[in-house]
């Protein structure tokens, strides 16, 4: 995941050259489609055919000069694979994906200071509702907190390392608190089970 440092506002073709990248050289002006409110004046939409094939492939929702977010569609199947979400300081807040490649949004990920991936939230149910949230260390799944009944409260953590899960926990009382545990040996079999 790439992000945008700027000390002031980012021009919106550093933005769209950004967001290009992805898909090939910075767009040329001849294939940018500026979309405008038709009451207010302001720039809404700009669409940009980066692979010059005549279809748009990016797609930058803008509130004027400031870009709200950027879809992509990388290999041009016509779904977009990659939404950029960007806050008012124009700078990158989180990247959507689709895990399962249908144009669907239903995972974020969000990086740290130095440009590594965090944390990932996910939608299971691809509702838009972050039931799973995962968390990296040193591009690593380090551990997960999963609400799998729908309630709003986690119920199931996971605890991973050199990316191999080790340990699972569960409420299956709903107190908010693990009271069943599983651990994992190297091999994946279970050599622990509490209480």
């Amino acid at each position: 995941m790439s992000s945008y440092r700027s000390s002031g506002q980012p021009a919106l073709w550093a933005l769209l050259a950004l967001a290009a990248s992805a898909c090939g050289p910075p767009p040329e002006a001849g294939r940018v489609q500026a979309t405008y409110d038709e009451q207010t004046g302001r720039l809404r939409q700009l669409t940009v055919d980066a692979s010059k094939d005549g279809k748009p492939n990016i797609f930058s929702y803008m509130d004027a000069t400031r870009v709200v977010r950027i879809e992509i569609d990388n290999n041009e199947d016509g779904l977009i694979d990659r939404w950029e979400y960007y806050g008012a300081d124009q700078k990158l807040e989180k990247v959507g994906f689709s895990k399962a490649n249908d144009g669907t949004v239903d995972s974020w990920a969000y990086q740290g200071a130095d440009g590594k991936i965090v944390r990932v939230e996910v939608s299971t149910r691809r509702d838009g509702k972050v039931t799973r949230t995962e968390f990296y260390e040193k591009d690593t799944l380090a551990r997960a907190e999963e609400d799998t009944n729908g309630d709003g409260r986690v119920d199931k953590w996971e605890t991973y390392e050199g990316g191999a899960m080790t340990s699972v926990a569960f409420d299956t009382q709903g107190r908010g608190a693990p009271d069943r545990r599983l651990e994992y040996g190297r091999d994946g079999s279970v050599t622990r089970v509490s209480p």
